[in-house]
């Protein structure tokens, strides 16, 4: 008997719709484009549930007649191309003919369709890739396709979907994408009963990017159209001012003749623009239209045709970089002027200036205001004040320590520390000692970003900001009455996507127990009153859109989890940065209290704070193992 066998059709559908349907975002995309190949002039997307329990795409497009319905869900059937020759000159967004029998395979599946010719429509109705039932029906013409029970035969890849917020913030990206790409056709995506997303389809990019990211993203837009007529590409879209940055690519859409993207050198050559003017883990918006001769293409790369192959790709890069570069500097009015351009941000808190005394002196440490120029300054003297968290040492401003007399008073601490640990020295701890040895002495910072320490018996490497962000998200985890916050002078008014403002209201409450007291102040607008104590008031904002990225990630939306990740994130963005310059009683106060975490080894997000080198280990790394010296 032999032992290899043909597999039936619905087994080789469900091994395909493992590529071509990865997750609910997956079918709604392919649904989507095939409306807009279709001639759909307005588009409506229906979820619910992230797009598990439910999906509808209803399109005003051709139709189909119940002979081509009954065709179309069969695999590889497609009206895109008919021969290998046309893959070289297709300008549909489908052709492979795939994604209608790969969804039927995996879901409740139904498609009703009619063309204007017609008097009735054809119902189609299959369920987990049977044959399907086919009958006539009434209904208005174009196509309307509803999948219900996404994945419910097959159970392994529903279990690895995130949770319902998670996925339909996927699908909200895709429908971005796309209605951006098409600004002439009109866009309403509802999820959960609620209009997340709707666009004009009046062909004005403009106004389809102000509808989606609100209208102050819209007026710090800056146009560009860039034309090389002998590389034959044809630039034209929009960046935004450097003003106006988020922490991921979600708002940067490139559209490749017609075909929205994901392409590295398109996304290289605007980060090399922006590098000087945005923070390192800033992105701008960006909507790129990019049109170039067919055939120096290839779509027919990816089975989700999200990836694209260029003939020559450093000619797209080149031009990219020389468009977006010209639009900045046109904006800025000369290239010297770029950094004026710059919005100033809507609020801004300076830190109190402090003024350090000299440890080794004993003089205390003292902090001053500076009192108005018509007010006598000791009005405005306040009491002695010790700063004992690092939190509070990294705000110290003004002179700074004498490091050659701190030097010799640490010299004398590790003098008394080697005499202690003296009768020890001989029994070298394991690297997997569950806790740090004594006190960690500082000897000094590497590259601004690693703090060289010693105790009696090892030498550590501490990365500072890792460090930091594990002491931070220990104290605010402890507070389970929420995380302290401090009223805000002037509100901020803060402007939100769609997504992003549905992630607010489901997790209002969560925003308040980590110390942000957001209001609505409008569509999509809310007003920042409180912001957490720990965190710098420029820096609240950045803050809560990456909160909000964070929990888009999460697999379980429990409270607990939401928590961790707001909690984990925001211990990051207070915590110091590699790059800043610590004095040796900061580096003290740091080690210190990393001593008496619980989890001092890793920060919340798993990486290593501390490498620990004992005699042992140095012994080996210059090779003296075996030697009696």
């Amino acid at each position: 008997m032999t032992q290899i066998h043909v597999l039936d059709d619905t087994t080789i559908n469900k091994i395909a719709a493992g590529e071509v349907v990865e997750r609910p975002a997956s079918v709604v995309k392919e649904l989507v484009e095939n409306a807009m190949d279709a001639g759909a002039t307005a588009i409506e997307i229906e979820i619910m549930g992230g797009g598990v329990s439910f999906i509808r795409v209803t399109d005003n497009g051709h139709g189909m007649t119940r002979e081509d319905a009954r065709t179309a869900i069969l695999r590889h059937a497609t009206s895109k191309i008919s021969s290998v020759s046309d893959l070289q000159t297709v300008t549909t967004l489908g052709f492979r003919g795939e994604a209608l029998p790969t969804i039927a395979s995996v879901s409740r599946f139904s498609l009703l369709t009619r063309r204007g010719t017609d008097d009735l429509g054809t119902r189609v109705d299959i369920l987990g890739g049977k044959p399907p039932e086919i009958e006539d029906a009434g209904c208005e013409i174009g196509t309307t396709v509803r999948v219900e029970e996404l994945f419910f035969n097959t159970p392994a890849r529903k279990k690895f979907l995130k949770t319902n917020t998670t996925e339909a913030g996927k699908i909200s990206d895709y429908v971005i994408r796309l209605a951006l790409s098409r600004p002439d056709i009109a866009f309403r995506f509802i999820n959960n009963n609620r209009l997340t997303i709707m666009t004009a389809g009046d062909d004005s990019l403009r106004r389809a990017i102000e509808s989606i990211y609100g209208s102050d993203t819209a007026g710090a837009l800056i146009p560009l159209d860039f034309h090389d007529e002998e590389a034959e590409i044809r630039i034209t879209g929009y960046v935004s001012k450097p003003s106006v940055i988020r922490s991921s690519r979600a708002w940067q859409t490139y559209i490749v003749n017609g075909r929205a993207i994901q392409n590295r050198a398109i996304a290289k050559a605007i980060d090399n623009v922006y590098r000087a003017l945005v923070p390192k883990m800033g992105f701008p918006l960006a909507v790129l239209c990019i049109e170039v001769p067919q055939r120096t293409i290839d779509v027919n790369v990816h089975p989700q045709k999200t990836e694209m192959k260029f003939e020559d790709e450093g000619r797209i890069f080149k031009a990219v970089y020389k468009s977006v570069l010209d639009a900045i500097r046109g904006a800025a009015g000369e290239a010297a002027a770029i950094a004026a351009s710059v919005e100033k941000p809507k609020f801004h808190c300076e830190a109190v200036p402090l003024s350090v005394g000299t440890p080794a002196s004993g003089a205390p440490y003292t902090a001053h205001t500076s009192a108005p120029a018509n007010t006598p300054a000791n009005n405005y003297a306040l009491p002695p004040v010790r700063p004992q968290t690092v939190h509070e040492a990294v705000q110290w401003r003004g002179q700074r320590i004498d490091l050659r007399a701190a030097q010799d008073r640490m010299g004398i601490e590790r003098s008394a520390e080697r005499e202690t640990f003296a009768a020890a020295q001989t029994a070298a701890l394991s690297a997997e000692s569950a806790e740090i040895e004594g006190n960690l002495l500082p000897i000094g910072q590497v590259d601004l970003t690693y703090i060289i320490a010693q105790s009696a018996q090892s030498l550590y490497i501490v990365d500072q900001h890792a460090a930091h962000e594990r002491i931070l998200f220990d104290r605010f985890s402890a507070q389970a009455d929420g995380i302290p916050s401090q009223q805000m002078l002037v509100h901020a008014i803060l402007s939100f996507d769609a997504r992003e403002a549905q992630y607010i209201d489901e997790n209002a409450e969560l925003f308040d127990r980590l110390g942000f007291h957001l209001e609505p102040a409008g569509e999509r607008e809310y007003r920042l009153t409180e912001a957490p104590a720990d965190i710098p008031l420029d820096e609240a904002e950045d803050t809560i859109r990456e909160v909000l990225v964070s929990l888009g990630d999460l697999h379980a939306a429990t409270p607990a989890n939401l928590r961790q990740a707001g909690i984990a994130t925001m211990a990051c963005r207070a915590a110091i940065k590699a790059g800043e310059e610590l004095n040796v009683r900061q580096m003290e106060i740091l080690l210190d209290e990393l001593r008496h975490t619980p989890f001092p080894f890793t920060c919340p997000h798993g990486r290593p704070t501390i490498l620990r080198f004992d005699t042992h280990d140095l012994a080996k790394m210059f090779k003296r193992t075996g030697f009696g010296l």
